[in-house]
């Protein structure tokens, strides 16, 4: 009796866990905006006003927006899923020059890889065509993500490089802000 007793626990577990993660993915919609809400929040609290030194150093990263213009809404909650992807990869390395509240930044950080965690479930089982990567609209993504990334290699990860790139990334939430308030 004991060994039923002990397989009932585990199945109501697994019972309880997978209703938990689809209601999850039923409320991906909504995390998804209060991530982006924080993060935009979170982004400010980071650092100062844009420094008018770093006026000059100014660079243009044109985010392609059709990525977040497909007639699906599952292909929508994925492309922001992978763009949370990108900006926290982003955001992990080579900040020592970047002259930001330390707390702001690592909640920035904690809320982005979070969401990635908890939602990566739910998106994977249900597009699995979406990543496969001849996705032409994921491939704009990594380029896009590439091309600020290099730009901050080239400036050696500078306090400038990096406040440009927040005002970047800032630009690309807002986006996807305005988009989520549609869908």
């Amino acid at each position: 009796t004991m060994n039923a007793f002990g397989l009932t626990q585990i199945g109501l577990i697994l019972l309880c866990t997978t209703t938990i993660s689809s209601l999850q993915c039923n409320h991906l919609h909504l995390q998804q905006q209060k991530v982006v809400k924080n993060s935009l929040q979170l982004l400010d609290k980071m650092g100062k006003k844009f420094p008018q030194q770093c006026l000059r150093e100014k660079m243009s990263f044109r985010f392609p927006e059709q990525v977040l213009k497909p007639r699906q809404k599952e292909t929508v909650k994925v492309a922001i899923e992978e763009i949370f992807q990108h900006i926290f990869d982003i955001f992990s390395k080579n900040l020592t020059l970047a002259a930001w509240d330390e707390k702001a930044l690592e909640q920035f950080q904690n809320g982005l890889y979070r969401q990635i965690e908890q939602l990566e479930a739910c998106v994977i089982k249900k597009q699995t065509h979406y990543f496969r990567s001849k996705e032409p609209s994921r491939l704009k993504l990594r380029k896009y993500f590439q091309k600020v990334d290099c730009f901050l290699q080239d400036k050696q990860h500078n306090m400038c490089s990096w406040e440009i790139s927040r005002a970047e990334m800032r630009r690309c939430l807002q986006l996807i802000d305005k988009v989520m308030r549609k869908l």
